[in-house]
Order: structure tokens, then C-alpha cells, then sequence
């Protein structure tokens, strides 16, 4: 769970963080029996927990699909991330990837730790995927060979303008847009979303990444991995690395600024794709990484810390996210309280403030007019630091804890 710390400071995140506990211990013990699928959801766990979290709310065929379509992706990603892999060796592996799904003997050895595992094992994940239905086959086929020839691009291309930036995460995030959209209409779920509207619930999920990530991707091995636009970077530094070094702070601030109002321009696309939803289990699905990216946006905003180490939300407020998100009202008010925060921290005289205010006052316009944001909704604003007994706190936290090892250690029949 969350650290003693930040529990003391937040108590309001004991009973969340116990709830998000308890359901991932009941996911690790609902691994399937089939050799190949136990592998995929164990991986799955691995490489990313809250993903694996929110799709088991997903129906069984659903969720099979997007499980596979996950770790093809995160596959095909390893590839690339792989500063190690000889261009003219990546290449041709990014353009192909979409015919080697459908080969349970292809595997190829890259990646580190969890993600070596996934390639060198990859027959597994390609064992399941021969298994889904052709409609669902057919559109994680169709993503992944435009993803893979997108990635090929940008292997010998820099992203310079700001064209460049959307078009690169187009193909890294956006077409993840498309593909779940198609797999949800093939599932007879839902009506097929707009590409232009499920492309902005990609790239709003992608900017935040590569915003919150530059300091690691910079200083990746053996060589740098820089995804800032150029047309940004260039009006406050000569060298996307000078933004990390302390004399330039002020600049970098400016910078990272100018970032996060660019990523804000997706909000309400995102708003309107989720709106539209009507699975609850899709919704959700759906709602809470782009409310957990609202939030890190929020955190990193005229934040110099993103050029120090890592900035991200703590855990109690993601178990708070994934514990409140139930409807479109409680997505609307997240963003309106995340956007809130944002434009508390804007400087008048930061050169983006006027943008970045005029879309900040967009969004939280349509979330006024969505008549969501009642007076006795749970807002994510702190107003002040409240007191607490700490000794009470305690004794709050060994009652749950007590609770939750006797749920944990009762059979299930």
C-alpha cells in the first residue's frame, strides 16, 4: 500500500488503497488454468498493475482481447525502446511485427527484466491471439502493421514541429484509440467512435507520459530518447537536455509549461469519446487513465521537479480515482478539479499562461454545464491541511489492516 507518511497526511486514502489491495490479490489468484493465458495475465500483472486492475471489469471475451492486444502493443514497444537494437536489425522487425502475431514459433530477444520475458516467451501471447475471435483479430492486426510502420518512421526521423509531435504519438497511442474502439464495436458493445476523437484519447494519455518521463528518457542508455517537439524546446534552450540542468530551471519551467497546455488542447475530445460510452465496464475502462492523467498533468504543471526524478501521483489518490469513478458525472468533476489545481499554479507572466487559461476555462465550462458538479460531490482539491490525531490514525490503520488479513486469509467456496 502507500507509504506510513503519506497515510498520516492523507487518511481519507486508508480505506481505497485497502479496497485497490484487495482486488489486486483477487486478480493474481484468478490466473487462468491454460498455460498461454496464465502467462498473459501474469504479464500483464507485471507490466502494468493498473491496467490489469481495471480490465477485469471487462467481459470474458472482451477482456481476452484487450489483454492480448496490450501486450502485442507493449511487445512491439519493447522493440523500439530498445536503444541497444541496431537500426537496420529494428526496422524490419517494427514493419513484420503484424505477420509474426500469427506465428507461435517467433520470438526475438530484447528488452530487460519483465519485458525480456515477453519477448523471449512470446509464443504464448501469439498461442492466445489465434484463439480470439477474427473481428477481433483482424483490428489488432490492422493496428499493430500501422503502428509498426509509424515506429519504423520516426526510427529515422527527429521530432521537430509540432505536426511531427502529434503525428509520432498518433502512432504510438492514438491508433491505440482506434484499436479499442474497434475492438468494443466488435464485441457489439458499443457504436464505432470517431477516429478523430479516439485519437485524442490516445494522444492525451501519451502526451502526459512523455511529459512526466523526460528526465528518464533523456538520460536512457546508451542513447537519449527525446520526444519533445523541437518547435517547443528550441524557444527557451539550444539542446532538449539543457532543460535538465539547474541554471536553467526558470527556462525549463517555461518549457514544461508550454508542454502540458499543448497536451491540453485533447480534454474535451476526451470528454466527448467517454460521454458517448455506455458499458459500464467500458466506461470505466476507459475513464480512469484519462483521469489519472489529468491528475499527473496537474502534479507536473510549473513543476521543476519533473527535471530532478520521478513526479507522479501517489497511490492513495489513485486508489481514490479508481475507487469514485462510476459515471460520467464523477469524470467531469475530476476534471474540473484537476483542471482547478492547473490553473491555481499559472503565472501571469508565463509566456503560455494566456493559452493555458483559455483551455483550462473551456473545460471546466463543460463540465459547469454538465450539471455534474454538485455541493456534495467529493472533490480532489485539498482547501487546507487538515489536523489529525495521529495516534487515532493508527489505530483506524491496524483495524483495516486486521480486517484486511482476515478477508485475505478466509477460503473461498
Amino acid at each position: 500500500m502507500g507509504s506510513l507518511g503519506a497515510m498520516l497526511k492523507h487518511p481519507d486514502d486508508i480505506y481505497p488503497l485497502l479496497k485497490l489491495k484487495m482486488a489486486a490479490r483477487n486478480i493474481e489468484k484468478q490466473v487462468p488454468p491454460e498455460p498461454h493465458w496464465a502467462f498473459c495475465y501474469t504479464m500483464l500483472h507485471k507490466v502494468s498493475r493498473s491496467f490489469a486492475l481495471v480490465i477485469q471489469q471487462l467481459g470474458t471475451d472482451l477482456r481476452n482481447a484487450v489483454c492480448i492486444f496490450y501486450l502485442v502493443l507493449r511487445a512491439l514497444d519493447t522493440v523500439e525502446d530498445d536503444t541497444a537494437i541496431e537500426t537496420d536489425v529494428k526496422l524490419p522487425i517494427l514493419i513484420d511485427f503484424h505477420r509474426h502475431i500469427y506465428d507461435p514459433k517467433w520470438h526475438f530477444a530484447c528488452g530487460t527484466k519483465e519485458y525480456k520475458v515477453l519477448m523471449d516467451e512470446f509464443h504464448h501471447v501469439s498461442t492466445a491471439f489465434l484463439e480470439l475471435g477474427k473481428g477481433y483479430q483482424e483490428a489488432i492486426e490492422d493496428i499493430t502493421k500501422r503502428m509498426g510502420a509509424g515506429m519504423a518512421k520516426f526510427i529515422c526521423k527527429e521530432v521537430e514541429t509540432v505536426d511531427d509531435y502529434d503525428e509520432y504519438c498518433h502512432y504510438v497511442a492514438g491508433l491505440v484509440g482506434l484499436g479499442l474502439s474497434k475492438l468494443f464495436h466488435a464485441a457489439e458493445l458499443e457504436d464505432l467512435a470517431t477516429d478523430e476523437l479516439s485519437n485524442s484519447m490516445g494522444l492525451f494519455l501519451q502526451k502526459t507520459n512523455i511529459i512526466r518521463d523526460y528526465l528518464e528518457d533523456i538520460n536512457e542508455i546508451p542513447k537519449s530518447r527525446m520526444f519533445w517537439p523541437r518547435q517547443i524546446w528550441s524557444k527557451y534552450v539550444n539542446k532538449l537536455e539543457d532543460l535538465k540542468y539547474e541554471e536553467n530551471s526558470d527556462k525549463a519551467v517555461q518549457c514544461l509549461n508550454d508542454m502540458v497546455t499543448n497536451a491540453l488542447i485533447h480534454m474535451e475530445d476526451c470528454l466527448k469519446y467517454m460521454s458517448a460510452l455506455r458499458d459500464p465496464a467500458i466506461f470505466k475502462f476507459c475513464a480512469i487513465p484519462q483521469i489519472m492523467a489529468i491528475g499527473t498533468l496537474a502534479l507536473c504543471y510549473n513543476n521543476i521537479e519533473v527535471f530532478r526524478g520521478v513526479v507522479k501521483m501517489r497511490r492513495g489518490l489513485t486508489a481514490k480515482v479508481i475507487d469514485r469513478t462510476r459515471t460520467m458525472g464523477d469524470v467531469y468533476a475530476a476534471f474540473y478539479d484537476f483542471s482547478s489545481i492547473i490553473k491555481s499554479k499559472v503565472d501571469k507572466k508565463d509566456p503560455s499562461a494566456t493559452k493555458t487559461l483559455s483551455r483550462l476555462e473551456s473545460v471546466q465550462k463543460t463540465c459547469r454545464d454538465s450539471g455534474a458538479l454538485t455541493n456534495s460531490r467529493k472533490s480532489y482539491i485539498v482547501k487546507s491541511e487538515q489536523s489529525y490525531n495521529s495516534a487515532l490514525i493508527m489505530v483506524m490503520f491496524i483495524i483495516l489492516a486486521i480486517i484486511y488479513a482476515y478477508v485475505s486469509a478466509s477460503p473461498r467456496f
